[in-house]
């Protein structure tokens, strides 16, 4: 019982270490619960698809998909064209996600063939891939939309002709996914047809990981060599599972922006990686494995500590700063945390696997 509860303190020790800190966190910062109930199911759906992305790559063995920063910026350009046209509601969503899919699966396929000549460094060959194609974004957003592109609305443009705005008003698509199935219970709102998408993409998940293709994923995901050794087309394989987190991330983009109701050109993709990776890893997920349950759980635990941490620190010290640097240190330190106990989990099996081989040969060796 003893080593059972150690190893299952090892390997959940960001999620306990989270359920601690939010524990303390949540009477310091003195929040109303029906206020906190209800910043968690907003943001559960607004963030959980992004962070279902990422889960095919990790099931193909490619680790955390800092890449899927490539579909955050498409689904921004299919809403930039969207907001361009004046198209409203849920035609404008949809009319979104067409434009942004063809985009995305192209990025997709550039970073899994980066990916491809990158292996054992995928993470961070894909985050740094997410740095350059920032610049060409950038450079389409600021230079090409408006002068080579055509921009139908104006308004959307900097005052020099071309180039847009730092800021958009998605005033024609705001929230109208959370608003079509709407319900209020006890006062709390409920965006049910949001919550169905994740269903359905959750269901998704656990279809495809049974079919032939999902196979081959795991199968790639455990052992390469094996895998090619049986025909299964390993760089193929790795390369759709990219496309898919992509387009699936393009997607989730449109679904966190459009409840929002603005759209940061320059800046809204450059955390969805990031965000995104860490509530995975702070639901219990690893490089290796990651499941739906984690998700749910990550989401909930690490915007529960976003919601708290700036009126704690400022209950604490006098300072709501604290907790705003407090929320950047997260971020940032659960990835760094999880990936040291991952490290550390592999070498102490490979440590284990060479000691029970020579204690085998020993055996040999005295028989």
């Amino acid at each position: 019982m003893k080593n059972k509860f150690k190893l299952f303190l090892i390997d959940n020790a960001v999620v306990v270490v989270f359920v601690l800190l939010i524990a303390i966190a949540i009477p310091l910062a003195g929040m109303p619960g029906k206020y906190l109930l209800q910043e968690v199911l907003t943001r559960l759906g607004r963030n959980a698809f992004l962070v279902l992305a990422l889960l095919l790559p990790i099931m193909a063995g490619m680790g955390l998909n800092f890449g899927m920063v490539l579909g955050a910026m498409a689904g921004q350009i299919g809403l930039i064209f969207v907001s361009s046209w004046s198209i409203r509601g849920i035609p404008g969503l949809v009319l979104a996600v067409i434009l942004a899919t063809p985009i995305a699966v192209l990025l997709g396929y550039v970073c899994g063939s980066v990916l491809n000549k990158a292996k054992g460094r995928e993470m961070v060959t894909g985050y740094i891939l997410a740095f350059f194609m920032n610049g060409i974004y950038q450079l389409l957003v600021l230079y090409a939309m408006g002068s080579l592109i055509p921009i139908g609305n104006p308004e959307l443009l900097l005052s020099r002709g071309y180039g847009i705005r730092n800021v958009v008003d998605l005033i024609g698509v705001r929230q109208s996914l959370d608003k079509v199935l709407q319900l209020t219970v006890a006062g709390i709102k409920l965006p049910i047809a949001t919550y169905l998408v994740i269903a359905a993409m959750c269901a998704f998940i656990v279809w495809f990981k049974r079919t032939k293709l999902g196979q081959d994923m795991r199968a790639v995901g455990q052992e390469r060599a094996v895998s090619l050794a049986s025909g299964i087309p390993v760089e193929r394989t790795r390369i759709i599972a990219i496309i898919i987190s992509t387009v699936l991330a393009a997607v989730g983009q449109i679904i966190f922006l459009q409840n929002l109701g603005t759209l940061n050109t320059y800046n809204s993709h450059e955390q969805t990686g990031m965000f995104s990776i860490a509530a995975l890893l702070i639901g219990g997920a690893s490089v290796r494995k990651a499941s739906i349950p984690n998700v749910i759980v990550g989401v909930v635990l690490f915007h529960l500590m976003f919601i708290v941490s700036p009126m704690a620190g400022k209950n604490l010290i006098g300072s709501a700063q604290l907790g705003e640097f407090f929320r950047q240190f997260i971020s940032y330190g659960v990835i760094a945390l999880s990936l040291v106990l991952f490290a550390w989990k592999r070498q102490a099996n490979e440590d284990a696997s060479r000691a029970s081989l020579r204690g085998g040969a020993s055996k040999g060796g005295a028989a």
